[in-house]
């Protein structure tokens, strides 16, 4: 299928991780649509994807805006790629149109961590992250609505499993040399128990890799778990035993690595409160 008449039958669920604003404003980068396309197996059956729809920006060059919009399409297919090869817990790559700005992934069903933690809204109100608005589920697999469970018993997870999952599943990325860009829990998915497939399915998915990049350096590292810190901070109260937890995990997965990273993301931890202090 062409990926604009694709677009086309497509219901859009969010416009922009970068900014919402009605009518869009000249930050807003994209467009997110529930699709769905043919399985390769069976030419009548249809599974849902996510697509990323990164439109024609008026007020850059034409030319200028298709070189930056195929780069960061292409970009982020490949952090993906190279975190799905290197066992990292993402979506699957669907399809890749870097010439039209379009990315589709998996279809993750499940709630964002900083929705089961109860956490509030990361930055503006109005801002929406690849987690909010086309990942979470809010219904059973028979289509009845779950509001009045608790999430974590809904989910069958532990905040300190959760806490588990992040770290290690960082460390696996940053171990391939990916580095996120927007470590925050609203771009983790818990999948949902009626959702999950084979005998030993994975819970926790990082998501939204529109700012990833590859980097073997260490500042890069410890500045995406300073991001991650900061998230905390801002979103869960009283997250200070929840990071722990996470960088016990994340310590375990990085081995050896982990004394270098320790020590850089105390400078950084410095640097930031320097800024802090100083506005």
């Amino acid at each position: 299928m062409a990926t604009a008449s694709l677009i086309a039958d497509s219901t859009q669920i969010a416009q922009g991780a970068e900014a919402v604003s009605d009518p869009p404003s000249r930050n807003t980068t994209r467009k997110v649509y529930k699709a769905y396309i043919h399985t390769s197996f069976d030419s009548d059956a249809k599974v849902p994807i996510l697509l990323k729809h990164r439109f024609k920006k008026q007020y850059r060059h034409p030319s200028l805006d298709a070189n930056l919009t195929r780069a960061r399409v292409a970009g982020e297919a490949r952090a993906l790629l190279r975190c799905l090869r290197s066992g990292v817990s993402v979506p699957g790559i669907r399809m890749v149109d870097a010439t039209e700005g379009v990315l589709g992934v998996e279809w993750i069903e499940g709630k964002s961590v900083r929705m089961l933690l109860g956490g509030g809204a990361e930055g503006e109100e109005e801002q929406v992250s690849d987690s909010e608005e086309f990942f979470d589920d809010t219904t059973d697999a028979g289509g009845e609505s779950v509001s009045h469970v608790d999430p974590l018993d809904e989910y069958q997870v532990t905040i300190d499993e959760i806490m588990g999952l992040i770290g290690s599943e960082i460390a696996k990325m940053h171990k391939a040399d990916i580095i996120h860009g927007d470590l925050t829990t609203s771009n983790m998915i818990i999948r949902h128990p009626f959702a999950a497939k084979g005998p030993s399915p994975t819970k926790l998915v990082l998501i939204d890799f529109g700012l990833a990049y590859t980097s073997t350096l260490v500042e890069d590292k410890a500045v995406d778990l300073y991001v991650l810190e900061r998230a905390f901070a801002s979103t869960h109260p009283d997250s200070e035993p929840m990071l722990f937890a996470v960088l016990e995990a994340y310590k375990k997965g990085m081995y050896k690595d982990w004394t270098t990273v320790e020590r850089r993301l105390q400078d950084v931890r410095l640097r930031g409160r320097k800024r802090s202090m100083v506005g």
